[in-house]
């Protein structure tokens, strides 16, 4: 059977290799239910949406790249520092979200892409790997966003990436490779989505376009607000349409950001995005659609930075504390706290006599200043060791050993040769130095298959059931919202 044979069946009915499948790992998961309908892409009949049309508005949360184990990171910061849990585990504490567990994988790959990922959320279809809503015979895929738009409901779209990077393209445009970004930025002028913001700036000025045009200049002449600065933002009157791109590339990692003053002079917080994002969308009478990513967390994994990843994770969490804020009271909201995918799969290992030494060791990532990113940033072949030395010093609040100094050098002048290749790339080498101090490890450097975490909240999330496949979020949000009728185009 062909890759495009087994997704129809697996969207629409139950081949004998995946009630098998389901089968066997439901074993696992006697008198849960769980897996229930792992291989069909549609709501099963104990878990539908008790009164379509109730969600008046969709916020959908996306940690990008987000493990298990990034969780529990800053979980496990934020309840050390500052004695309470994350939003996200306090949702579970009390018992206000339900949660499962999501297969994320996409239609070529049980390892995922964002782009692939984000997609199957934005059209209800596994797409391949680099893809962003077309199928493989590149037939264009009506996406989440349009849906809303045609419904007379606001669309918006905040992240930490630049805009018109994969996971919210995921949930509004159309192309064949998630690098055409430039092409994205003219699809979001082209559909007019009500907000837009995070970084990206390069994809809209005339100066970093390969063709030239100017689409900050055309986005004003469409009417759209055009911001590039923090203050700007704030002092928006929230009415109207926004463009708003705060860095040329992705934002910077938080723990960078809060420790550069003119980042902290320029550019908003996710939780400002957000802020200003549910502002000016609860406006419209009849409802909003809004995506928020915290996208530099999978950048973060993948550089095995455990303080850019953990300080990430907060900022995303921080997002989520101000989504909550605005649906407390209401009813009419649903919230859905998700991730693309795992990434690196980082941990607190155990270390010394009856691993009591892990606390003293995790606890080091609160004095740190800078991310590993910074530190590579500013090093190269050339680097002495006293050069090395300071600089991590600077940014992690400790020195290292010479030893271990030489070690990175060797990497950053591409004569370290490990058993595993890409644990010879610097940054592989400065989180491996940084585990002796910090009991941190990962498995890798890039995406997982992993399960991942899923939390839902309000009208609609009862038909989160405690196994879903990645579509079905789809299904849920355009069922929950009442907005069945737009989604044929």
């Amino acid at each position: 059977m062909s890759t495009n044979a087994h997704e129809s069946v697996a969207r629409h009915g139950v081949d004998r290799r995946s009630f098998l499948k389901t089968g066997v790992l439901g074993s696992l998961f006697v008198g849960s239910g769980a897996f229930a309908h792992a291989s069909n892409g549609s709501v099963t009949d104990t878990e539908r949406i008790e009164h379509p049309g109730d969600a008046k508005n969709v916020i959908f949360l996306v940690s990008d790249g987000m493990s298990s184990g990034t969780l529990t990171l800053a979980d496990l910061l934020l309840t050390r520092r500052d004695d309470r849990h994350s939003h996200w585990a306090q949702l579970y504490l009390d018992g206000r979200a339900r949660r499962g567990l999501m297969d994320m994988a996409s239609l070529d790959s049980i390892v995922t892409d964002s782009a692939s990922a984000a997609s199957s959320w934005g059209c209800g279809q596994r797409i391949n790997n680099g893809a962003v809503n077309m199928d493989p015979d590149g037939n264009a895929l009506r996406t989440i966003c349009e849906i809303f738009r045609d419904a007379g409901k606001g669309t918006g779209l905040v992240t930490t990436t630049r805009i018109t990077h994969a996971t919210p393209a995921g949930f509004s445009t159309n192309v064949e490779a998630r690098g055409m970004e430039d092409e994205i930025a003219e699809q979001y002028l082209e559909r007019e989505y009500d907000v837009l913001m995070g970084g990206g700036s390069r994809h809209f000025d005339a100066d970093q376009r390969d063709d030239g045009k100017d689409l900050f200049g055309a986005f004003e002449v469409k009417g759209y607000t055009v911001v590039n600065k923090k203050d700007d933002l704030m002092n928006w009157n929230a009415d109207g349409q926004l463009l708003g791109t705060f860095y040329n590339s992705h934002v910077p990692y938080t723990l960078d950001h809060v420790n550069t003053p003119e980042y902290e002079r320029d550019i908003p917080t996710l939780a400002e995005m957000t802020d200003r994002a549910l502002e000016r969308l609860s406006k419209n009478e009849n409802g909003f659609i809004l995506q928020v990513e915290g996208g530099r967390v999978d950048h973060a994994a993948h550089s095995n930075d455990s303080a850019g990843l953990v300080y990430d994770q907060i900022a995303f969490d921080d997002a989520i504390g101000r989504v909550l804020e605005f649906v407390d009271g209401r009813d009419d909201t649903l919230v859905i706290i998700t991730t693309d995918h795992g990434n690196a799969n980082p941990g607190v290992n155990g270390i010394g006599s009856g691993y009591r030494d892990s606390n003293t060791k995790f606890d080091r990532l609160m004095a740190m200043t800078h991310t590993n990113n910074w530190v590579l940033a500013q090093l190269d072949e050339n680097s002495t060791y006293i050069e090395v030395k300071d600089l991590i010093e600077e940014a992690w609040g400790f020195g290292i050993t010479r030893r271990q100094a030489h070690t990175l050098q060797k990497s950053l002048q591409g004569e370290l040769e490990t058993i595993y290749e890409l644990r010879n790339r610097p940054s592989a080498v400065l989180s491996a130095i940084q585990a002796n101090y910090t009991a941190i490890n990962w498995i890798g450097s890039m995406h997982t298959s992993d399960y991942v975490e899923l939390a839902a909240l309000g009208p609609g999330s009862e038909a989160i059931g405690q196994f879903t496949r990645n579509t079905q979020l789809f299904d849920v949000m355009v069922e929950a919202a009442g907005v069945q009728e737009y989604a044929g185009g």
